[in-house]
Formats: C-alpha cells, structure tokens, sequence
C-alpha cells in the first residue's frame, strides 16, 4: 500500500552543528495509516517539509529515517516558489476558502493553478514508482485534487482511493473555480473518494451531475450513507425523504456509498467511481490513556492553579485560521461579561491559538482581530491578579493539550465551517468519566456525530452565549448524559475503524 499526502509523517529538526533529527508526526491520520503501512511494507509519499531550490537542497529517500514495520518515506522536493504558488497559493489561497462556505474570498491565479498542476503530477510520478503491481494507493486532500487522475493514467492496474478532509462545497460555489472540470476529472481518477458527511457527499455529486457527469443516486433509507434507520425509503435518485436532519445538517446512519459517477478514463474505459460518507475519527483510547496517566490530572490540577482557580474554566483550542471561529467565540464571552450573565472573577477562558499560513494577508487579518479582543476583553474585565483570557500563539505539545482538555470544564468549538474537528472528539475522549461540557458549532462535521453537544451557531452571538451559559448552567445529570453518550460514539467509531472501513471499501469497488 501507498500512501500520498501533502506532508510525510515526520518532522525534520536541524541543530546548531548541523546535524539533521527526525521525529514522527503527531496526529490520527499517521496513528490510523501506521499499521496498515506496516503491514504491507508499504511506502508514504509526501513533502519533507523544507523547501529545495538547488539539488544540493534536496532531500533523497536516502536521507529519510528508519520507519518501524519496514515502511519507506519517500520525498517529494518543493522548490521555494512552488510552496509559495502551489501550497500558500492555490491550495491555501484558492481552495481552502472556497470549500470553506467563501469566508474569505479566494484567489485566482493561473501562475499557482499551473503549479498545482505540476506539483500533483511530481507526487502521482513518486507514488506510481514507489507502488507495487495492483497495489493500492490512498491520496489525502485538497492539495492532491489532481493525483488520482494522472496516477491512473501512468498505473491503471493500482486501486486509487482518495480522500477529502475539508468541506465539499455547494455547486453554486465550487462553479467559481476556473478549473472547476480539471479538478473533477483528477479526483475521478479514483475508484472511490471519501468525504466526512452526507452534505459533502451531495454536494459533491450534485456539483458533477450540474456539470453533465452520468451521476446515479444511492435509493435513501436502503443502507446508504444518507438514510436514518430504514424506515422510510426515498425514491432512487432523490434525497428528498427518509433523511434526518440535525440543524439543516443530513446526518449519517452508517458508513456507505452515497452514489456513484461514471467516469471514462484515456484508455475509452469506462469506470464506476463510487463516492462514500467515511467521518474520520480520533486514537480515542491513546487520548484517554493520556487523560488518565496521573502525571496529566496532576498538570491539568496545576493548570487550574495557574490560571486562578477558576469556578468555571472554559477552553479553546485551534489553528489561528479564520475558519475555527475563535473571534466570534470571543464576541459571546464578552456579550456575557458585559451583561452580568458571567462574573469576571469566576471565569477564565483559555485560548490556544496554533500559527498557520502566517504569510498570509488573511491570516495576519484573523491574528490581529483576536489579539484586539483579547485586549480589549482583559482591559475590561479584567483585574489586578485575575486574567479573564488566557491567550498563547503558540504550538502545545499533546499532553499539555490533553492536560488542558482535562482542565476545562467547558470546551468552545465554535467554527464558522469544518470539516469534522477531532479538537471535540479529543476532547469527550479526555472526560470519559462523563464531566465537562462541549458547546459545539453547527457548522462542523462533527455536530452530526456528537449531536448531543450544545450546538451554537457561531454567527449568531446570541446563539453561541445561550449555548455557554447552557453548558455552564445544566443540571450535571444532563451535562453527564451527554458527555457520556458522546464518548461511547467517540469510543466504538475510532480511527482505526474509520480507516480500515474505507479500505474495504475501496477493496470492493
């Protein structure tokens, strides 16, 4: 097996004498694909994380380290303009925010789409040298649209699946991108692609069928990835009835094909993609043996220490990305503040906010709005020895973040639109015992498997301030009811399962 991703699975740290480390990446997907690596002795494609502009620069799969289970990394070298055009252009600048409801309005540059293209082509040549014959190769998100596309031309005998982590967006908005058919076409090259959530999956299928593809519906309410419980069928074609809805979100009743596309390849073959609901999910038993380890209920005891000793400890953790919502959070704790629903002496929020995409204007816009309100919050209601928000630009290490997530007695996820967020799985995996609460948007993937969290709608500050003061003020029978049923979701529908039930999957197609 092969895997393709924009980053390998290692970091790379060089020391003042020059001497060059590797350490393995933290995070599910690396937890999730390392056995299945593993055991086939597979190989994992994807950018070291330097930039190389001379071949001197460049790193070779020589220099990589020694993987565990026999697995090869193999690197694909970015010059410094290709991470400036494919990476921080079209991936970040382009796709990122129109597959993200167009928050930010994104950029259009032929210069970056003709990076991206040949970027994706120097990954399919990597992973179509390292795959063996009728191997699979699994492809990983937005950046590598293209990947399965060119893949199948160079190795048609190899099962491509790919994989989407971020939102799919309405057809109304994807018809923007300029190269809205190319990007289809790639992804097609796949024998099946994943999305997170029946909306992804029709809005995916929607958007091809609205460009002329042969699009076939999977019948609603006969297993499918878009059906409640089977008791009632919506016609074939259609996903008009036999459908739950949590807040206008379809919510998905198992793991299955929403519908399939048919695609013709160069060769004149034709091929039946299939298009699949597959919410990813966390290493929930690694992070509640985390959160159980007593050196992490002594740091989170000690947190709480550090910042006052809080009645109410509330807590955010995120990328400092315009999606996650971290200033409408803001808006809401203030809104209370200001109206005496919350007393600043009892309350402290503890916000997280991890550097990304920095060299990006819209980036730099989102930094400086937090920090303002920040600012402005601790400037009025803040005292002398009392700091309402606690904030940090800054990367945690995970067992502080564990440490946090045992810490809080409510956690904020508040984003305008994502994908899933596994903050608020890693967070109910930390609190298996049934304390906290999760105020959760309703704009996240994760709403439709976590339904029993406070929803909010994070555009709404009246609604996002209803759901705090609801989780803080909550009788603890019901905060525990729901915490409790959200871990045993977060517990039997892990991401081993996630991953192992894409596979099978994609074996059959």
């Amino acid at each position: 097996m092969v895997v393709v991703a924009n980053r390998l699975p290692v970091d790379r740290t060089v020391g003042r004498d020059g001497s060059t480390s590797w350490t393995t990446s933290p995070g599910g997907l690396v937890t999730a694909l390392r056995p299945v690596l593993e055991a086939s002795h597979g190989s994992w494609v994807g950018w070291p994380g330097t930039t190389a502009d001379s071949p001197d620069e460049e790193v070779a799969v020589a220099d990589m380290p020694e993987m565990e289970g026999g697995v090869t990394l193999v690197p694909v070298n970015l010059s410094t303009d290709e991470f400036r055009t494919y990476y921080e252009g079209f991936s970040n600048d382009t796709l990122w925010p129109l597959y993200h409801d167009v928050i930010v309005h994104p950029e259009f540059h032929r210069s970056w789409w003709r990076a991206y293209r040949a970027v994706n082509r120097r990954f399919a040549l990597a992973a179509a040298e390292a795959a063996a014959p009728g191997a699979t190769v699994w492809v990983q998100d937005y950046q590598l649209h293209l990947v399965p596309g060119i893949l199948r031309e160079l190795r048609p005998d190899l099962k491509i699946g790919f994989f989407l982590h971020i939102p799919f967006p309405a057809p109304e908005l994807f018809r923007q991108l300029p190269w809205r058919w190319e990007v289809l076409q790639g992804t097609l090259g796949a024998d099946l692609i994943g999305l997170h959530t029946p909306d992804s999956a029709w809005n995916f299928l929607y958007t091809l069928r609205a460009l002329g593809a042969d699009v076939t519906f999977s019948k609603v309410g006969a297993g499918d990835a878009c059906g409640t419980d089977g008791t009632a069928d919506g016609a074939e074609g259609t996903d008009e009835e036999g459908v739950a809805y949590i807040r206008g979100a379809r919510l998905p009743r198992r793991d299955a094909v929403a519908g399939t596309v048919r695609a013709e390849d160069a060769d004149g073959r034709i091929r039946e993609v299939k298009v699949g609901v597959f919410p990813i999910s966390i290493d929930s038993a690694g992070v509640k043996a985390t959160a159980d380890r007593p050196e992490t209920i002594a740091a989170a005891t000690a947190l709480r220490r550090r910042v006052g000793s809080p009645g109410i400890l509330l807590a955010g953790v995120d990328r400092l990305d315009y999606t996650k919502g971290i200033l409408q959070r803001l808006r809401a704790l203030e809104q209370l503040l200001d109206r005496g629903q919350l007393d600043p002496d009892d309350v402290c929020l503890v916000q997280v906010a991890t550097p990304s995409r920095e060299r990006l204007e819209s980036y730099q816009k989102t930094r400086n709005d937090v920090e303002l309100a920040v600012s402005r919050i601790n400037g009025r209601h803040g005292s002398l020895g009392h700091t309402v928000v606690h904030y940090t630009h800054a990367g945690l290490p995970f067992n502080e973040v564990v440490s946090l997530y045992s810490a809080a007695d409510v956690m904020l996820v508040t984003a305008l639109k994502d994908g899933m967020n596994l903050v608020a799985k890693e967070y109910v995996a930390s609190h298996s015992d049934g304390s906290g609460a999760l105020v959760l948007s309703e704009f996240t993937g994760a709403a439709t498997q976590l339904p029993e969290a406070y929803l909010c709608n994070p555009y709404d500050v009246e609604s996002t301030a209803a759901a705090i003061m609801q989780a803080i003020e909550s009788p603890e029978s019901d905060r525990r009811r729901r915490m409790v049923s959200m871990w045993d979701e977060v517990r039997t529908h892990d991401v081993h399962g996630w991953a192992h039930r894409f596979l099978d999957v994609l074996g059959q197609a």
